[in-house]
């Protein structure tokens, strides 16, 4: 009997994080996901966050810190819009925010490159993007000869 194995894709994303309560404020109101289940039985308290039923992103209180840059895991979790507008818009939303920017603005993800993004973090500190594969054209590279989203 042979298997068929299909291609794989991201089905959601776990983040673990300090206080739920802030972060659940942070991915909804600055994120618009939905919350589509919460545990909140001391010491195992979590969430599930999605857009239309879908989930997206779980977050788990167990982090006793905040995001480690340096350390093994997560490097960055990137979200893609549908146009460079839609980028701007949830630039404008973070900002009201007072949410803490890598770089000013919508940035190419290299020199020359049309794809880009804003690129920011969240309360615990976890390196988030937003970008479109076109429409930053004219949008600056914030680091020569290295893509934007390594070394925020």
């Amino acid at each position: 009997m042979t298997t068929v194995i299909s291609k794989l894709r991201t089905g959601h994303v776990g983040l673990n994080v300090t206080d739920l309560e802030r972060s659940l404020a942070f991915y909804r109101d600055a994120l618009d996901f939905q919350v589509l289940g919460e545990g909140k039985e001391e010491g195992r308290r979590f969430a599930f966050l999605g857009r239309d039923g879908e989930l997206v992103l779980t977050l788990w209180q167990q982090a006793e810190g905040p995001f480690a840059p340096a350390a093994a895991g997560l490097h960055h979790l990137a979200f893609s819009a549908d146009a460079v507008e839609e980028v701007r818009a949830y630039e404008e939303r973070l900002r009201g925010l007072g949410v803490a920017f890598a770089y000013e603005g919508v940035v190419a993800h290299r020199e020359g490159a049309a794809s880009g993004g804003i690129f920011f973090h969240d309360p615990d500190g976890t390196r988030l993007e937003i970008s479109v594969p076109t429409g930053a054209e004219d949008a600056p590279a914030p680091t020569a000869g290295a893509p934007t989203c390594g070394f925020f």
